[in-house]
């Protein structure tokens, strides 16, 4: 499935909420106001000097002739001095400029991105099931990115090109009334259609944008997965629909290339004919003495300028109006509630539990699926310290009850009961702290081997960490690397073996001291040597510690308090493995009969 493409834009429109809802992305720039006001004045005051700055060249070839259009008291050589004055004080504005700019948007943005991985990071489990990874990605890296260049560049842009606009205009009118009329009833015409022309052109070049997306994604996913396409020998067919892809490119391209030809023909044609037309009145008047010659040139100079104003103001529109569209989302993102506030470390007092755990008549569906209840009535009283496994077919709502007991979602009815006290009664953070988990499968952050058993206790000294390296079976392994702690495991622990990531997620679990231990079947894919060393250290592991344990091999779980074999979201069965082994008709005594034939026959 693909992901969300970055490049994707919003239809061009504005409306009142979305510019509402855009200036509230102003607040990141708050802090740095006094730098946004000062680019602002350096922006505008470089602007008008330009405008100046573009007039002299031609009053310089009046002075020449001796018919200066203003009393400047200069004479040629002096023109000189004055270029240079005022290029270098132009240099010091725009070098400002660009710098405050940089302040603005750099420091802005760093703070929206802090604020928007924070909101992220602290949402509940059910957002992240109704997002896609590409999304929330795309929202922090590309849709800041263009929130960043507005802030740097568009917006700094459109101003100066506004004031270059009307500057221009009120300049020329000044200057050179009688031309400037011609060129007001010709020139924006020719502008406008030209602006027409390069929204549709960039509408197809979008579209080729996207098409080129669609094969990156069948490039991406089959790299990714190309065991399964070679064990299914579909290289001919991956291969087929990467040709297609690659084909309706090939289409859109030409069909693009067609429509810059046609917009260049336009330009040549039509727009330099229109400018052509303007400067051939120029030059008719220059005949009549209506104008001296400096005169004409500035107005060539002033009518280009304006000109690239004019043509520039449909790329910035376009531009505004994306970041329009991506502070929208960004917003959305904002202001969505969060389950909890990020904390700094020394800013509580670490909550301590017992570890007693009470499910108490709990029903639950999942959020994105209210239809199928996955837990009815489910009553389950562990004390601290206890040992209880829950067993039965896959869907038979397992991983739900342990989900349920970290607050990854709230049961519809029923209560759980920690120490007492409603799970919900206490400060979230601290409450999951209290919580460790060796998962099946497990995750591994792609940095060191000391990073990742650190992982459960950030703070952690060195001497704690190698103590849950030894106490996981993990540091013999750990000191036959050459690097030994400072051994990188790769993206999700790839470098290392099954076992190893095991063992690596115990230490981890160890390190945090949790009094709830959660263990989702650690063993079922390893090998025989690998399963003697992960069962040895969770044993250790849930040592004087509450512990749930879902359970796939019933052998692993023969000296646990209490089974419970669920059924379609129900416990259909409870005790010890003896007592539930004695009942020949039950479903536990069926699942053992069924694993301990199959392991006889393989053995």
């Amino acid at each position: 499935m693909s992901e969300i493409d970055p490049r994707e834009k919003p239809s061009l429109k504005l409306n009142k909420n979305s510019l509402k809802n855009s200036i509230r992305i102003f607040k990141y720039i708050k802090p740095y106001a006094w730098y946004f006001g000062l680019a602002m004045v350096f922006l505008v005051v470089g602007s008008l000097i330009f405008m100046a700055l573009m007039g002299l060249p031609g009053e310089m070839a009046n002075t020449a002739i001796g018919k200066p259009k203003f009393n400047l008291d200069l004479d040629v050589k002096d023109f000189g001095w004055l270029f240079l004055i005022i290029l270098i004080f132009q240099g010091i504005l725009s070098y400002f400029r660009t710098y405050y700019f940089a302040i603005v948007s750099e420091k802005g943005m760093s703070d929206l991105r802090k604020d928007l991985y924070e909101k992220i990071i602290t949402q509940p489990v059910v957002f992240f099931e109704e997002k896609r990874v590409g999304e929330l990605t795309s929202r922090i890296t590309a849709d800041v990115e263009q929130l960043q260049s507005v802030f740097s560049i568009t917006l700094a842009e459109f101003i100066r090109q506004l004031v270059i606009l009307i500057s221009g205009i009120i300049i020329i009118f000044i200057w050179m009334p009688k031309l400037s009329m011609i060129m007001l009833l010709t020139f924006p015409a020719i502008v406008v259609s030209a602006m027409i022309f390069g929204r549709y052109i960039r509408k197809l070049s979008k579209q080729r944008q996207d098409e080129l997306a669609k094969t990156n994604t069948i490039v991406e996913e089959t790299f990714q997965s190309f065991s399964i396409v070679k064990s299914f020998a579909n290289e001919w067919y991956e291969s087929v629909r990467y040709g297609k892809a690659v084909d309706e490119i090939v289409k859109i391209s030409l069909s693009f290339a067609k429509m810059r030809g046609i917009f260049f023909t336009f330009i040549i044609t039509i727009l330099f004919g229109g400018i052509f037309f303007i400067l051939w009145q120029g030059a008719l008047m220059l005949q009549r003495g209506e104008m001296e010659a400096g005169d004409l040139f500035s107005f060539i100079m002033y009518t280009g300028i304006l000109g690239g104003a004019i043509a520039s103001f449909g790329t910035l529109y376009t531009q505004i109006v994306s970041a329009i569209g991506a502070t929208e989302r960004i917003q959305e993102i904002l202001d969505t509630p969060s389950e909890l506030e990020v904390l700094k470390s020394d800013s509580f007092t670490d909550m301590k539990i017992k570890g007693d755990v009470k499910y108490d008549n709990i029903t639950f569906a999942y959020p994105t699926r209210k239809d199928m209840t996955i837990l009815k009535g489910i009553n389950i009283d562990i004390k601290a310290g206890q040992k209880i496994a829950l067993v039965g077919q896959s869907g038979g709502g397992k991983s739900t009850i342990v989900q349920l007991l970290m607050k990854f979602y709230n049961p519809d009815s029923g209560s759980i009961l920690v120490d007492g006290n409603n799970i919900n009664t206490y400060d979230l953070t601290q409450f999951r702290k209290n919580i460790g988990i060796v998962p099946q499968e497990v995750i591994l952050f792609g940095g060191t081997i000391r990073e990742n058993i650190a992982y459960g206790k950030p703070n952690a000294s060195e001497k704690d960490i190698n103590l849950a390296a030894q106490q996981s079976n993990s540091l013999e392994f750990i000191t036959s690397f050459p690097q030994g702690m400072d051994t990188i495991v790769g993206e999700r622990g790839i470098k290392l073996s099954g076992g190893q990531r095991q063992r690596i997620a115990i230490a981890r679990a160890i390190l945090k001291n949790p009094k709830i231990l959660i263990l989702d079947e650690a063993t079922s894919s390893l090998d025989a040597e690998s399963e003697k060393l992960v069962q040895e250290a969770m044993d250790k592991l849930m040592e004087n510690r509450t512990s749930i344990i879902i359970a796939h091999r019933l052998s692993t779980i023969r000296d646990v308090d209490c089974i419970y074999v669920l059924d379609n979201g129900k416990i259909i069965e409870q005790g010890t493995h003896n007592e539930l082994i004695s009942n020949e008709n039950g479903i536990y005594a069926s699942l053992a009969k069924l694993q301990f034939e199959l392991t006889s026959s393989i053995d």
